[in-house]
Parts: C-alpha cells; sequence; structure tokens
C-alpha cells in the first residue's frame, strides 16, 4: 500500500480523534513521523488543500449541508431527464449485467484477470472480464483475501487468475482528479435486476453530491423498500465507479461502507473539495 496515504489515513485518525483538543500542525506530524514542513506538503499533494481545512469536510455538520445542498440539484437534474450535471458521469460509466448464460452458468467459460493497485485511497482489487469491470475494493492485507473470497462466490465457475498487466490500464482510470476522461469505463456487474437498477440509478448522483437513502428509493420508484435499497446499495461490487459512498442517512450521518466509514469520509471530502474549487461551493462556517 502507497505509504503515503497510510500516513494520510493516520493523520485524519488522530485529529478526528482528538478534535476536541485541536491538535496543532506540530502534534499532528509527530504522530506520522514527519516533520511539520513535510506532513503539510504531503497532505496538500495529496488533498489540495491543509489537514485543517480538509477536516472542515468530515463532519456531520457539513454531511447535512451538502445534503440540503445537493436536493435542489439533483430534483433539478432528475426532472431534466438526467442532461446535467450527472450526464457527463452517467456516460463516462457504463452498467451491464451479467448475461444469461453468464448468470445460470455461476461464470462457467469466464475469464476474469484481477490485481492489486495501489492508488489515493490506499490498495485496489480490480477484477475484469473482456466486457468490463467486475469487482473493484478497496483493500488491505487483511481484507484483500475476503474481497477475493467474494469475487469467487460471484462468479463459481469462472477461471479467475491474476493479471496485474492485463488490470493496471484500468487502475490508472479510476481516480482522474476531478473530471473524467472521454474514454468510458465499462462495468459488467452480477446483480439482480433490481440490484442492477439500484446501481444505476447510483450513478445519476453527481459528483460531489450526496443522496439520502429515502431519496434513491426514490428515484427507482420504491419509496416503500428503503431497506432493500440500501441492502443492494450495500451489494456493489464496484466501489468508487459506482458511488455508493454518495448516500447518506436522512440526518446527514455518514452510514456504513464496505471499506470502511473513514474511507467514506475521506472520499465525500475529497469529492466535495474539488466540486468547491469547481462550483465556488463553500461549506458552512
Amino acid at each position: 500500500m502507497n505509504n503515503d496515504y497510510l500516513r494520510i489515513e493516520k493523520a485524519i485518525q488522530f485529529i478526528r480523534a482528538h478534535v476536541n483538543k485541536q491538535p496543532s500542525l506540530q502534534q499532528v506530524a509527530a504522530h506520522v513521523g514527519l516533520s511539520p514542513y513535510h506532513f503539510q506538503r504531503l497532505f496538500r499533494q495529496w488533498a489540495g488543500i491543509s489537514p485543517k481545512r480538509y477536516l472542515e469536510f468530515l463532519t456531520v455538520g457539513h454531511g447535512k449541508w451538502l445534503l440540503a445542498c445537493s436536493r435542489s440539484v439533483l430534483q433539478a437534474t432528475y426532472d431534466v431527464g438526467l442532461s446535467s450535471p450527472s450526464r457527463l458521469h452517467e456516460q463516462f460509466i457504463t452498467v451491464q449485467g451479467g448475461t444469461p448464460g453468464e448468470y445460470k452458468s455461476h461464470g462457467g467459460g469466464l475469464q476474469i484477470d484481477y490485481g492489486i493497485h495501489t492508488g489515493p485511497f490506499g490498495d485496489m482489487l480490480i477484477a475484469q472480464t473482456r466486457r468490463g469491470i467486475c469487482l473493484l475494493a478497496f483493500v488491505t492485507e487483511t481484507t484483500q483475501p475476503i474481497e477475493l473470497a467474494r469475487l469467487r462466490r460471484l462468479y463459481t465457475k469462472a477461471e479467475i487468475k491474476q493479471n496485474q498487466d492485463t488490470t493496471a490500464p484500468t487502475a490508472q482510470r479510476i481516480f482522474p482528479a476531478p473530471e473524467p476522461s472521454n474514454n468510458q469505463i465499462h462495468l459488467a456487474v452480477k446483480g439482480t435486476n433490481f440490484q442492477i437498477a439500484v446501481w444505476r440509478a447510483l450513478l445519476q448522483i453527481p459528483y460531489g453530491r450526496v443522496i439520502s437513502y429515502n431519496q434513491l428509493a426514490n428515484t427507482v420508484a420504491r419509496a416503500d423498500a428503503v431497506r432493500a435499497v440500501a441492502n443492494a446499495v450495500a451489494a456493489n461490487p464496484v466501489n468508487v465507479l459506482i458511488p455508493c459512498h454518495r448516500v447518506l442517512r436522512a440526518n446527514g450521518e455518514i452510514g456504513g461502507y464496505r471499506g470502511g466509514i473513514d474511507l467514506k469520509k475521506e472520499l465525500l471530502a475529497w469529492e466535495a473539495y474539488n466540486t468547491e474549487q469547481n462550483e465556488s461551493l463553500a461549506p458552512p462556517a
């Protein structure tokens, strides 16, 4: 895993744990084994802002504000048929369900290549077929075997092998910051019709915005099935690209995330900052 991200993650955890004491830059830097100058430089290189400014995006208060701010944008987006701003993301990423034959055969005859690659938020396990990415998960040494077992459960009869060379070009396209490229990323996922409908709805959430589980249920015309929608979100096999991290509880709390709550907060903060830079949005004081 990228040592820079490990230091960043350790620093964020330290600041959050001591938020009431408001630790100084010197204290945080010492905690991660760097001088204040080098830590500040490292953090700005990773996030684009100071540690103190970045942590403003990690609060529940900011989650509530972001939900309120997103509501009007999302409603307008849905009202005009997803013409803007989510259309760019929708065109950037295409989602295909598995073919009936693949579903029936449990992946029999399917070749899946996977690789472990380092990104700005740590290591990622990327698995793909010829049709597209079928699994993307953030992993640690502990969770990597768990995610590989998940992949094998989804495709019990597929030929699954590690092939870093095949997945490396895909890994380089996961985090184009902050604008997506013109080249599409294709996802070939396995799920029920309902799950795939929810995952496609997630793609409609614009970059830097969030939605509540209730709002998401409404978008798939299942307002009475919030729990089922939440379960479909949790079953998302392609983290980040299908942005389940953009779903919060109605009160602005973060909720769960397969990669961990801290990672979900960091992803939202990263996106919120980039959106603020692009759209001159400012969080509350």
